[in-house]
């Protein structure tokens, strides 16, 4: 299966800058002119290669949409989201082209109820238009209330009822797997103000583990073992690692995130396949993000015991395959 990165930022979204392209085309202009090749770079071909050769860094970006994950089902008419952050406009506007102008089904699993990862709702194009059918599902009681009270007078023009889809919310119970767009879906509470839930995802032999905007502490060893538990055998955890190890342990304990330190670890630990980072910090540009995702691979290797963690960093846009 699949699954789609649509956005990838925490707590607020953070678009690339006019400054930050142009900042870009000045590395690659000067790449250019180094290169000993610069006078083959007139054809097409020759500079998409040559740009496809730089670090991600230079030629790309990890985005700015906050927190939206799509998991392919098994069914071209059925998607399942997690979490309705900024990225699930894109999501809504790819859905829709997959589906010709059928109706579609819509699962979504939501963390939590923070803003950042339900302010992309008012623009998810499918509610907007009857036929559609969209199922929320999480672990908070206030779910419905959530979801209506962000498009009420005076914060959005459009109110909830005005909607078109069928929407409907169900309340799920921790620890209790249910059977959601033919997955076993099993939620998790994690530490996070306001509380958060993470979900491990099974189907055909498949894991994706979902765990977002969740705090994980070094010293309570109990609490790691439960993770690890959560994230066993695992080929994709989606993992928040908005912060380095010595923020997470210091200036910012008690802030509800963690570190790619952490995900390491944990992953190791649970000998899951494939580590994401996720959540990133908003302040992070992108060769501050390539600089982290250089370093937590460097940790993998010296902090590896048997098999191989795979370790990538979500960006918007992005497509993995387990």
């Amino acid at each position: 299966m699949n699954i789609t990165f649509w956005g990838t930022r925490g707590s607020i979204s953070a678009p690339l800058s006019a400054s930050g392209v142009r900042s870009k085309i000045v590395d690659a202009v000067m790449a250019v002119a180094q290169a000993p090749e610069s006078a083959t770079l007139a054809e097409r071909g020759a500079a998409e290669a040559f740009v496809d050769a730089m670090p991600f860094a230079q030629r790309g970006t990890f985005g700015g949409n906050t927190s939206c994950v799509e998991v392919e089902t098994d069914r071209p008419d059925h998607f399942l989201i997690c979490d309705l952050g900024t990225g699930v406009r894109e999501a809504a506007l790819s859905a829709l082209g997959r589906l010709e102008g059928r109706s579609g089904t819509f699962d979504v699993l939501l963390s939590h109820l923070h803003w950042d990862h339900i302010m992309g709702f008012p623009f998810f194009v499918p509610a907007y238009i009857p036929g559609h059918v969209i199922r929320i599902h999480g672990c908070h009681a206030q779910l419905e209330e959530a979801l209506k009270a962000q498009q009420s007078a005076p914060c959005f023009p459009v109110p909830f009822a005005a909607l078109g889809a069928t929407i409907e919310f169900h309340v799920l119970t921790p620890g209790e797997t249910t059977e959601i767009a033919g997955f076993s879906v099993t939620p998790t509470p994690q530490h996070h103000g306001n509380d958060s839930y993470g979900y491990r995802l099974e189907r055909a032999g498949k894991c994706v583990v979902y765990s977002t905007d969740s705090e994980h502490r070094i010293e309570d060893d109990t609490d790691l073992e439960r993770f690890a538990r959560f994230f066993q055998g695992a080929d994709l955890v989606i993992f928040d690692a908005m912060y380095s190890l010595a923020d997470a342990a210091t200036v910012k304990e008690d802030w509800g995130h963690s570190s790619n330190v952490m995900g390491v670890e944990l992953c190791q630990r649970a000998g899951a396949k494939r580590l994401a980072l996720f959540h990133h910090e908003p302040v992070h540009g992108d060769a501050k993000l390539q600089a982290l995702l250089e370093q937590t691979l460097r940790y993998e290797i010296l902090t590896r015991e048997s098999n191989v963690l795979d370790v990538i960093a979500g960006y918007d846009g992005l497509v993995v395959s387990v």
